[in-house]
């Protein structure tokens, strides 16, 4: 399927590209959240014709995201966990709940999808996790699990 894009998008293209993708990423995900157009001659006319006012509408997205990137960039967030005694935890840490815990510490709103954790968290110890804010802009994150105490 081919599709005409409406933003920058990491790994696939700049505005008005007309790239190739999977039938199922192209109208379950980029088409249906209003990233890209099924590429036919009326679509790719329309693009070349907003492509300023795209340009601009990205400009300010990645202001934005320069904004949030100066605020978490580096950020450290620390974890109180039950875990076993090898140090495993009871389950791991998802990045829903690093979303709402950069939300609370930070007071920075970010979706669970712009997390990229690279590695799962299930032991106590360091982490990286990277926020993809924008096409161009990814903020690095220091993520510490530490044992909680036994409340007896």
């Amino acid at each position: 399927m081919e599709v005409v894009l409406l933003e920058n998008i990491k790994n696939l293209g700049k505005i008005g590209d007309i790239v190739k993708v999977r039938r199922g990423h192209g109208r379950n995900f980029l088409i249906k959240f209003g990233k890209a157009l099924k590429a036919s001659k009326e679509n790719i006319d329309i693009v070349n014709k907003k492509k300023s006012e795209l340009n601009e509408k990205n400009l300010e997205l990645k202001k934005v995201a320069k904004k949030t990137y100066d605020i978490i960039n580096n950020a450290k967030y620390k974890f109180a966990k039950r875990a076993k005694e090898n140090n495993e935890l009871y389950g791991s840490i998802k990045p829903l709940e690093l979303s709402k815990s950069i939300e609370e510490v930070s007071k920075v709103k970010i979706k669970p999808s712009q997390i990229d954790l690279g590695k799962e968290m299930k032991k106590i110890g360091f982490y990286e996790a990277t926020i993809n804010l924008h096409a161009e802009i990814q903020a690095k994150i220091h993520i510490e699990v530490v044992k909680e105490e036994d409340k007896t």
